[in-house]
């Protein structure tokens, strides 16, 4: 036989299709979570600083329309802080903060499920064998002494292809779940930096050049 045939598939009992579920579900949630991540993912470096050059201009309403435009977390982090930029720093950091724990949820979605489908995958590839095993022996005591290679044969297709089926699913969810988490974790540091360097901006930098361009107060006559 060359390569592989995919009928041999049809052979691995009715917990097989659970394991053919589980694999077009996690493929599917793989791909839409890669394209978000990666819609989400920008240059943090370039955008707070072609943020701080808009502010240095006295642009703020700008800057926050660069915000808006800007897909991912890290944009909607700095939209926070502009907001508040004339409150104190707890006041700004809480606003911070706030969106954050509204973005960095949204990035983690779905995880959990790839997650568990990698965890879920062996189990029922082991089911599968156990089931297998006792269609085996349930044709030993049907045919007494003796039983037919093909009634056996039966029995230990089911076995041997749902485990190796659910291991074709789980080690890929397992490489997905950990590739996807790593993606995430390089938002979140992301979203941290960004959040820290353009509040440290907004508290000394924005606010010292703000009091410069003030006009001196005239002299009051004496």
């Amino acid at each position: 036989m060359n390569g592989f045939d995919l009928g041999i598939l049809s052979h691995g009992g009715p917990m097989m299709y659970v394991v053919l579920l589980m694999a077009v579900a996690g493929a599917v949630l793989f791909i839409e979570r890669t394209l978000f991540l990666h819609r989400g993912q920008i240059r943090s470096t370039a955008f707070v600083d072609g943020v701080k050059n808009i502010l240095a201009k006295r642009r703020l309403v700008e800057a926050l329309t660069v915000c808006e435009e800007t897909p991912g977390p890290v944009a909607a982090v700095v939209k926070a802080a502009l907001l508040n930029a004339g409150e104190d720093e707890v006041r700004m950091r809480y606003a911070v903060q706030e969106a954050a724990l509204i973005e960095v949820p949204v990035l983690e979605r779905r995880l959990g499920f790839i997650a568990a489908i990698a965890q879920i995958a062996p189990l029922v590839g082991i089911l599968g064998t156990i089931l297998g095993m006792i269609a085996t022996f349930g044709s030993f005591m049907q045919g007494a002494h003796y039983a037919s290679a093909q009634s056996l044969s039966a029995g230990m297709w089911q076995a041997l292809i749902c485990a190796a089926g659910s291991l074709m699913v789980g080690i890929p969810a397992h490489l997905a779940y950990h590739f996807l988490s790593g993606r995430v974790r390089a938002l979140v540091r992301d979203v941290e930096w960004a959040a820290n360097e353009i509040m440290r901006y907004l508290l000394t930098d924005y606010r010292i050049e703000a009091k410069g361009a003030l006009p001196a107060e005239p002299d009051s006559k004496r």
